[in-house]
């Protein structure tokens, strides 16, 4: 059945829908889009921009920290596992943002169906998330940059980073899409030819002609590693501590898929192109984290002094992984281009983090839960003022110039990953209220542009796993006590709760009643902007096989 013939299925909500201008109101309709975000990102665009926010330092430099403490099949697991509460995370946005792909992210999602305090939280989380993450990939980029030379100081390589990304984001979404498009394709390139390079130096192809095998899975270097061992005094529990740090770790790595939620406000037939990114992002990230981390372990020895952990490794990209493995068989020239790579992978992350920031304010902005002046946008679309604010945060950033660039990078990935793990529950919960508020409303999940697999206990798996990963995930700050540590891996969730009983105090907001959740305001305004596109599509004729092959890339 045909999306345009499912559509007969809004009479039957709109005959349930209460109108109660508490839940159904004007805040619920996108602006025009003359006023607003223009929806200018392709389905190719869409897809590698999910692909180039998510991969980043997580794989191509943190991972060498899961791979000393969990070893190589314990990386591998906990990538596995973290990869598959990932799927369901993304299939679950997937199912909301194709019925209703409005320009207010997911926290709107959660505003709509959940309680506006709800949304207030979830969308403020998500904002100091990327208010974060995007100083930790600039720290990231100077920090591979020390690779190669030390004489420039580090702050004035934060600059030039910094205004690269603004100048970018300051272009207008096309512009922007089409930069990243190109970024992002060069990332799966140089992954690719990574896991290849990896698979070669493992089975022989290397100067030293050294055929590695499975030798680095087998004691002493694995297959599971050692964590906190002096501190436990116990063999077993510092391998299970071990394997559980690779699950922060992954979540850390993971985390960024879900930005795809936040591009259907400015996606071209968002209907049709938001679950094909969904699944092409998966699949893409799939091979490339788990499939990397497999490689990583199969040519990297666990228990090498070169990967990065805490403040021991060394200046750059010597930190990565995947440059480490060069070094070990002794090719001299590929490290530098490999650092190239992870350059462009760590500013291209940066560029995807602050596009999201923005977006993410300007949505709180246009629901009324943000000053009203960061929903202003320029002619191109570009909510200016909001991309001057998460701009400004970037100057997190300089606390490189008084502590290392290792405790800094750090710090920063305890608070992102606390601060994505809260969204993914959120989401997961939004995602499991919507389903509820189609069943009381009498509408069934079949009549969907997208019903996502797995449902609803896969909502409730994702939403159960991600938490306890989230409560335990600092455990290693009380072995011993670390009060720095503790404070960044902790301090998102009583910063939710206080936006979120905040909210509700004040403006005195209840969770939607099922049979009250308002599922059909602005729906209409949405079908007739992606129909007029989809017309537009149809006057310009036929495609060529070489115009079909470009965008189904």
């Amino acid at each position: 059945m045909s999306y345009d013939e499912k559509q007969v299925a809004d009479s039957t909500i709109s005959s349930n829908v209460v109108n109660d201008q508490d839940y159904a109101n004007e805040i619920l309709v996108d602006p025009e889009e003359r006023e607003s975000l223009h929806r200018g990102l392709s389905a190719r665009q869409i897809s590698m921009i999910a692909l180039g926010g998510a991969v980043g330092t997580g794989l191509i430099i943190g991972s060498g920290t899961a791979l000393v403490r969990g070893g190589p099949l314990g990386i591998f697991l906990g990538y596995a596992f973290v990869g598959l509460v990932c799927y369901l995370v993304m299939v679950a946005l997937g199912e909301m943002s194709a019925y209703l792909p409005h320009k207010k992210g997911f926290p709107g999602y959660a505003t709509r169906f959940v309680d506006p305090a709800f949304g207030f939280a979830l969308g403020w989380n998500y904002l100091l998330k990327y208010l974060i993450v995007t100083p930790n990939n600039v720290n990231a980029a100077g920090v591979v940059i020390q690779y190669w030379t030390q004489k420039v100081h580090i702050a004035i390589w934060m600059v030039i980073f910094i205004a690269l990304i603004f100048f970018i984001n300051l272009l207008g979404i096309r512009v922007f899409g089409e930069l990243e498009f190109w970024f992002s394709s060069i990332k799966v390139i140089s992954l690719i030819g990574l896991l290849l390079m990896g698979i070669i130096i493992d089975l022989g192809g290397n100067p030293k002609h050294d055929r590695i095998g499975f030798r680095y899975w087998d004691h002493p270097y694995g297959p599971m590693g050692e964590y906190l061992q002096n501190q436990v005094h116990n063999g077993h529990l510092a391998i299970f501590l071990g394997f559980w740090s690779t699950l922060t770790n992954a979540l850390f790595a993971y985390i960024g898929t879900e930005l795809i939620g936040v591009t259907v406000g400015e996606a071209q037939a968002p209907r049709k192109n938001i679950p094909i990114a969904i699944r092409r992002t998966f699949f893409r990230i799939l091979v490339f984290y788990v499939g990397g981390v497999f490689v990583i372990g199969l040519v990297v020895p666990s228990t090498d002094n070169m990967l990065f952990v805490a403040n021991k490794s060394k200046p750059g990209a010597a930190a990565s992984p995947f440059v480490v493995a060069t070094t070990l068989v002794g090719i001299k020239v590929l490290n530098h281009i490999i650092n190239a790579a992870i350059l462009l992978f760590v500013l291209s992350a940066a560029n995807s983090d602050l596009y999201i920031g923005t977006r993410t304010l300007y949505g709180l902005a246009i629901q009324g839960q943000a000053p009203r002046i960061f929903a202003r946008v320029n002619r191109m679309g570009v909510p200016y003022v909001s991309l001057f604010l998460c701009t400004l945060f970037c100057g997190l950033v300089f606390l490189n110039v008084s502590s290392s660039s290792s405790k800094v990078f750090g710090w920063f990935v305890n608070l992102v990953s606390t601060f994505g793990a809260i969204t993914w529950m959120c989401i997961c919960y939004t995602h499991i209220r919507f389903m509820k508020a189609l069943k009381v409303q009498g509408l069934s999940r079949d009549a969907l542009p997208y019903k996502a697999p797995c449902q609803p206990w896969g909502s409730w798996f994702a939403l159960v796993a991600t938490g306890i990963i989230t409560l335990f995930k600092g455990f290693d700050t009380f072995i011993p006590f670390t009060d720095d540590t503790f404070v960044t891996s902790y301090i998102g969730l009583p910063a939710f709760v206080l936006f979120y009983v905040g909210y509700k105090v004040y403006y005195r907001t209840s969770q939607i009643p099922s049979d009250k959740v308002d599922l059909v305001t602005g729906k209409r305004e949405i079908d007739e902007e992606e129909e007029r596109f989809n017309q537009e599509q149809e006057a310009r004729g036929p495609r060529s096989r070489w115009q079909k092959f470009w965008e189904s890339l």
